[in-house]
């Protein structure tokens, strides 16, 4: 009957793990000089030898000729213990075997000596299955054990272990064992099993065993019962990871910008039956190879997941940038995360989608930061970006469109150094209305007056960088920017209460400070908002040279004057 490849090699001796020298040579010299614990606790991840070293040290201390503190794999005992014919040696399964009445069982069960071999050894895999109860159960006899007695206990979930059995145990942490060691161990194995494994096939099953070393004999057992030569491509292929080439041209549509494609290869293999989940995470796998190989290009080989070529992530990883991929990478994991409460998986994957491949459709410092990366490169080589300017209102077309007034220059045409008119217009009683006299130029943005019709050039800005949340709250407010200080009068408390956070007031600061070219300071308070911001703004400035009488005067004339507008 044929023996899986994991089982078959399995190592015999300390000498024969591979990658736990701290705690191989530990054991050994141990046993060598008789320094032994009543209870040991070996933790790390799976597939790292800690059930094959404990099987080791059951069978080292009850080996009659041991060589250095190994064992002699030829006495009755030590074939006994390999065999599972020896009674004194007993490995359990806690996940299956956690009931307080188990443990009982073993308990009374090992106050009785060994009948063939000096220690009775007791093997407790996965221990941090077992219940409360059962712990307590094992408490006693971990205190206080017979001299005959050992125990062994292994655990990938230390978390779960209790501190009282923690307190009275040896432990031993497994690491997870290096890409290289497992890659040798591989190369190794295949040569005495006349596998044709080249070194790249090793390599890139090494990296996928994730430094479980039983895990690369399982892989290289499957991709041996293919038959042909075990290459990177073959083993690629056998594994299934070919469609990772879909994967990689995905994420090329979201580095290339191009929302269509990636929607378009989205329905594709949602159709053919891929699930969102698995595509984000795998994605999300890609973005942080690429993020490895830029950061660390030298010593991050061995971190890759392994289930892309150099081939494939050079072209990717020229397109990027390493803040983009750190904005792609959170907001795959983000997405992934929140998938299982989901009312519609797709819908999301969609939604993330269009996210990564526009960044103002964030609105986080993140993709702000992606943005500004952007420009930056494009300012490098050369290229001359278009500044994002805030919407303008519809309400207010440009005044380049309209024609010239025949009346006088409004205050915004006339220089700054040119005086004002000495001479009032003469309006007759029964003429028309005619503009108001020119208005003197109003301070520059530094000084203490009052900025007029800054909220409502500024509010779709505003709006365009908040959560819709926001938005309507928005609606209910008004800005008046005097000095460097935005004063936001809110309709309520409520209103303010809802405005004034740290969100809001950022968004507010940084238009706003963008649009002057100087800091501004935000303040919130609750008030009136004025309904027509911009006549109110030009009520509040007193009209120069005396126009104020004159003003009055106009205004009380009759229907004539409804059109009236003050500029």
């Amino acid at each position: 009957m044929y023996q899986a490849l994991y089982r078959k090699w399995r190592p015999k001796t300390f000498s024969d793990v591979i990658g736990q020298q701290h705690i191989t040579q530990t054991l050994q010299r141990q046993v060598a000089e008789d320094h032994l614990s009543h209870a040991y606790l070996f933790t790390g991840t799976r597939g790292t030898g800690k059930t094959t070293c404990a099987k080791i040290l059951a069978k080292a201390v009850n080996c009659e000729h041991p060589v250095n503190g190994d064992p002699c794999n030829q006495c009755p005992s030590c074939l006994g213990i390999d065999n599972g014919s020896l009674l004194d040696v007993l490995e359990l399964d806690a996940a299956s075997n956690n009931g307080v009445d188990h443990v009982r069982a073993l308990r009374d069960e090992a106050i009785y000596a060994p009948a063939h071999v000096r220690y009775r050894v007791y093997i407790i895999d996965e221990v941090h299955m077992l219940s409360m109860a059962a712990f307590n159960a094992l408490l006693k006899i971990l205190e206080e054990p017979p001299r005959h007695l050992i125990f062994i206990l292994a655990t990938t979930e230390l978390h779960k272990v209790p501190a009282t059995i923690l307190s009275r145990c040896q432990r031993f942490a497994f690491k997870r064992i290096s890409p290289q060691d497992i890659a040798q161990r591989l190369l190794f194995v295949a040569r005495a099993e006349e596998i044709a494994l080249t070194e790249s096939g090793a390599a890139v099953l090494s990296r996928l065993s994730d430094g479980a070393l039983r895990d690369a004999l399982s892989l290289l057992d499957q991709c041996a019962a293919a038959g042909g030569t075990i290459d990177e491509a073959r083993v690629l292929d056998v594994l299934g990871l070919a469609g990772n080439l879909q994967t990689a041209q995905m994420m090329e549509h979201i580095l290339r910008r191009d929302q269509q494609a990636a929607l378009l290869l989205l329905h594709q293999l949602y159709s053919s039956g891929k699930e969102v989940g698995a595509l984000l995470g795998e994605l999300s796998t890609l973005a942080r190879d690429l993020l490895i190989r830029m950061t660390a290009p030298e010593g991050g080989e061995a971190l890759l997941s392994g289930g892309y070529s150099a081939a494939v992530m050079e072209p990717l990883a020229a397109l990027a940038s390493p803040q983009r991929l750190i904005h792609i990478t959170s907001l795959l994991q983000d997405t992934t995360a929140a998938l299982p409460l989901s009312t519609s998986r797709r819908t999301d994957a969609e939604l993330c989608l269009l996210r990564l491949c526009d960044d103002s459709l964030c609105g986080d410092l993140t993709a702000l930061s992606a943005r500004v990366s952007r420009l930056e490169r494009a300012m490098a080589g050369g290229g001359t970006p278009t500044p994002v300017r805030p919407p303008q209102p519809v309400s207010s077309p440009p005044q380049a469109a309209s024609p010239p007034p025949s009346g006088p220059a409004s205050a915004d045409d006339i220089p700054w150094e040119e005086p004002p008119l000495e001479r009032e217009p003469v309006i007759p009683a029964d003429s028309a209305p005619v503009a108001p006299p020119p208005v003197s130029p109003a301070p520059p943005p530094s000084a203490a007056g009052a900025v007029s019709g800054l909220w409502e050039r500024l509010i779709d800005a505003y709006k365009s960088q908040l959560p819709a949340m926001y938005r309507a709250f928005l609606d209910g407010a008004h800005g008046t920017l005097e000095g460097d200080l935005l004063t936001v009068v809110c309709a309520s408390d409520f209103t303010k209460t809802q405005l004034h956070n740290v969100k809001v007031q950022s968004v507010l600061q940084e238009v706003t400070s963008q649009d002057q070219g100087r800091p501004i300071a935000v303040a919130f308070t609750v008030g009136t908002p004025p309904k027509d911001a911009p006549s109110a703004a030009a009520a509040d400035s007193p009209a120069p040279n005396g126009a104020s009488d004159k003003l009055d005067a106009l205004i009380h004339r009759g229907n004539q004057f409804d059109n009236f507008t003050v500029k």
